[in-house]
C-alpha cells in the first residue's frame, strides 16, 4: 500500500501499456479496477531484495518516481511476470524485446569472471547476502543462506542473467570449495546427483561459506608456459568442467583455443592472475564426442551427458563436459581443424 505500508491481495491484469490490479472480496474480483500502474518509462528490479523477509517481490518505478511492490507466491511466478511486464515495458522496442529473451535463454558467463570478487561481494555488511538461522529436521545451522536466496543475489547484483546462468555460478563457487552445502537436503545433491544438478536453486537447500575460502589457493607447482604458445589467435573460449588427472574430482575451467601454434589451455577461475593452470599442443590430438547414456570408461563418478574426450600425441586423455549438446558439438568443431 501506498498510504499504508501493509500487503493485501489484488488481482493483477497485465494489458499492453499498463498493469491493472483489482480488490477481491469473498474469492471474486470487483469489476472496476483499485489502481493502475502505466508501463511506459517504468523500470523493474527482479528479484528485488529490499525486504530481508520477502524474496518473492518485484519493484517497479514508474516515470514519476513512484514505487510499487509486488509480492507474488513462488519464484517461478514472480520470474514469469517479470519477463512478462518487462516485454510490455518494451513493447515498442521489438529489438529489446527480443534482445531480452535471448538473454534470458541464453548460457554466457562473464568472460572475465572472478570468484574472488563474487565472495567478496558476498561478505559485505550492507549489500551481501544475508546470513541466518535455519532449523532442518531438528538440527540448528548458523549462518547460513538457502540455495535460491545465492540464485536471487547473483542476479540481482548482476553477475548472472538468468536462474540457469546463477546455478551454473553457485556451482562454481561450491566445486571449488567457496561455499559448502549443510543439512541433508543439499549435502544428497552433491552426492547422487551429476554436476550440472549438484546445487539446487531451492529455499529448503542450506549452504555456507566454507571456512577454506579465505586460504592461500596459490599451486606449490608452478606452471611455466613458453611465451610463443600463449600468442597464437583465440579461436573460442568459455567454461567446462574437467575431470582433474590425480583427484580424478571434475572442477569448472575457463578454458582458451588458440590458432597459430593450436594450443588449448585451461585457467582457475578463483585465481586473480590469468595464468593458465595446464594446457596443450592440439597437433596429433583425437577429439570426440561420449555415448550420452552410462558412464563412460575412464570418467570417474556420477557424471554423464554432454562429454567429451581428448587424447592427446602422448597418450593424455582429457574428459571435458560441456553445459550441452550444443556447446560441445560447438567445441569439438572449433578444435577438430587445429589437430
Amino acid at each position: 500500500g501506498h498510504i499504508v505500508r501493509n500487503w493485501k491481495v489484488r488481482w493483477f491484469v497485465l494489458l499492453q501499456d499498463k498493469l491493472l490490479y483489482y480488490k477481491v472480496e469473498a474469492g471474486k474480483k470487483e469489476p472496476s479496477p483499485k489502481g493502475r500502474i502505466l508501463l511506459d518509462g517504468c523500470t523493474i528490479t527482479c528479484p528485488c531484495l529490499e525486504y530481508e523477509n520477502r524474496p518473492l517481490v518485484i519493484k517497479l518505478k514508474t516515470k514519476t518516481n513512484t514505487d510499487y511492490f509486488l509480492e507474488c507466491c513462488s519464484r517461478e511466478e514472480r520470474d514469469s511476470w517479470a519477463l512478462d511486464i518487462t516485454g510490455a515495458i518494451h513493447a515498442g522496442h521489438p529489438v529489446q524485446v527480443q534482445e531480452l529473451h535471448r538473454k534470458k535463454n541464453s548460457f554466457k558467463l562473464l568472460e572475465n569472471i572472478s570468484l574472488h570478487h563474487i565472495v567478496e561481494r558476498m561478505c559485505d555488511s550492507s549489500t551481501g547476502i544475508k546470513l541466518t538461522r535455519n532449523l532442518e529436521q531438528g538440527s540448528r545451522y548458523k549462518e547460513t543462506f538457502t540455495g535460491s536466496a545465492l540464485v536471487d543475489w547473483l542476479i540481482s547484483n548482476s553477475f548472472a542473467v538468468s536462474r540457469f546462468e546463477a546455478v551454473t555460478l553457485a556451482s562454481m563457487l561450491m566445486e571449488e570449495n567457496f561455499i559448502k552445502p549443510v543439512g541433508a537436503r543439499s549435502t544428497e545433491a552433491t552426492r547422487y546427483s551429476d554436476i550440472s544438478e549438484q546445487f539446487l536453486d531451492d529455499s529448503s537447500a542450506l549452504y555456507m561459506f566454507a571456512e577454506s575460502s579465505n586460504k592461500n589457493t596459490v599451486s606449490k607447482e608452478e606452471l611455466h608456459f613458453n611465451i610463443s604458445e600463449l600468442s597464437g589467435t583465440i579461436v573460442k573460449q568459455g567454461f567446462l568442467v574437467k575431470q582433474g588427472h590425480k583427484r580424478k574430482n571434475w572442477k569448472v575451467r575457463r578454458f582458451v583455443l588458440r590458432a597459430d601454434p593450436a594450443f588449448l589451455h585451461y585457467y582457475d577461475p578463483t585465481k586473480e592472475d590469468n595464468r593458465p593452470v595446464g594446457g596443450f599442443s592440439l597437433r596429433g590430438c583425437l577429439v570426440s564426442a561420449l555415448e550420452d547414456n552410462g558412464v563412460p570408461a575412464g570418467v570417474k563418478g556420477n557424471v554423464q551427458g554432454n562429454l567429451f574426450k581428448i587424447i592427446t600425441k602422448k597418450d593424455i586423455h582429457y574428459y571435458i563436459q560441456a553445459s550441452s549438446k550444443a556447446e560441445r558439438a560447438q567445441w569439438i568443431e572449433a578444435i577438430k581443424p587445429l589437430t
